[in-house]
């Protein structure tokens, strides 16, 4: 199916946030590092700056950023007014009001913009899209997944979140997953399926507290390790 960018609503987030919703040490950020569905976040570019290792994957980077940024000003209005809408759901510590988490999120994306047609060609940001990624088996250190599995598990089914999870670990030694809840702030339907099938195919996996909390009862990641040897 073709990708089309009126689908998207893009929603970047800093490096800062990075660090805390997946529990980044400085060695964590000294290995080779996959982020899958980055979009416009700022991740890349300050990791790039400090000498780090990482590469962002998402179907809008087949667009170019002029495309990008008109996307992202079409959708903020929307965007801000359901969290406006919705604040109830939010704890309102890391930001303030609705206003003052669109300015950082602005910020972060005008980061990316900046940097994305420097790091599309340093082949930084890459076109793909899970299940499927054009790397080859332990490419990565550490993968990191913010805002797409279990966030969207009423548009993303068992079969696809249990597929992803295992490409993600064919291209990287560790996975991390943030935030293991749905949009709703309600915990997914298939972590529990998704976290028995790989346990079974003898992935370790544990659920982590992280330093991050803006979805109300967010603030957990899931780690996924390699299989112990012999299984």
């Amino acid at each position: 199916m073709a990708f089309s960018l009126e689908t998207v609503v893009p929603w970047g987030r800093s490096f800062a946030e990075y660090q805390a919703m997946f529990n980044l040490t400085p060695s964590d950020l000294q290995k080779s590092i996959l982020g899958c569905g980055d979009g416009p976040a700022a991740f890349n570019s300050t990791l790039t700056q400090q000498g780090g290792r990482v590469i962002s994957v998402d179907p809008i980077y087949q667009f170019t950023a002029a495309a990008i940024r008109d996307r992202v000003t079409a959708t903020y209005d929307e965007v801000i007014a359901k969290v406006r809408q919705n604040q109830a759901e939010f704890l309102w510590d890391r930001f303030q009001s609705p206003e003052h988490l669109g300015q950082a999120r602005m910020a972060a994306m005008e980061t990316f913009l900046a940097d994305f047609e420097a790091g599309q060609a340093q082949g930084r940001y890459v076109t793909a899209r899970l299940p499927e990624l054009p790397f080859s088996d332990r490419r990565f250190d550490l993968a990191l997944c913010s805002h797409l599995l279990f966030l969207y598990s009423p548009q993303l089914n068992y079969d696809f979140h249990l597929a992803a999870l295992q490409e993600l670990c064919r291209v990287a030694t560790e996975v991390r997953i943030f935030p293991l809840l749905e949009l709703g702030s309600q915990p997914s339907r298939h972590l529990d399926t998704v976290l028995t099938t790989l346990n079974r195919q003898g992935y370790p996996t544990r659920i982590e507290h992280v330093a991050y909390e803006f979805q109300r009862g967010g603030n957990e990641m899931l780690v996924v390790s390699q299989p112990k040897d012999g299984q």
